[in-house]
């Protein structure tokens, strides 16, 4: 199991499932992350303000996705570039994003 998986899958009512050639991770059905293993890729669901403090905390690391899909939020990280600490904040800040406070108050801050 890599590190990705095990960290999405420690929050409450996580499922893992295919979407396209990547892998998502879903809370009621909604998608909060996707990993492409070949490209080293991470996509999360961020806010627009949570996706400006990582994107300037790790520049070059942490971007919007180009286009549309970045202005809504979503973003690419390049999670080899990542250390454990930093990749769990980035999944727990994006779970939160997307999961319901009744699931998201279970994991606190």
């Amino acid at each position: 199991m890599s590190l990705i998986q095990k960290i999405c899958l420690s929050f409450p009512g996580t499922t893992e499932s295919p979407h396209f050639h990547k892998t998502s991770f879903r809370v009621k059905k909604k998608i909060f992350a996707t990993v492409d293993t070949e490209k080293l890729d991470l996509v999360v669901k961020l806010s627009i303000v949570d996706q400006s403090v990582f994107a300037d905390m790790l520049p070059g690391v942490v971007y919007p996705v180009p286009g549309r899909w970045g202005t809504k939020g979503w973003t690419c990280a390049q999670y080899s570039k990542l250390d454990e600490e930093a990749l769990r904040d980035l999944l727990k800040t994006a779970y939160k994003e997307v999961a319901p406070s009744k699931l998201s108050d279970q994991i606190g801050n």
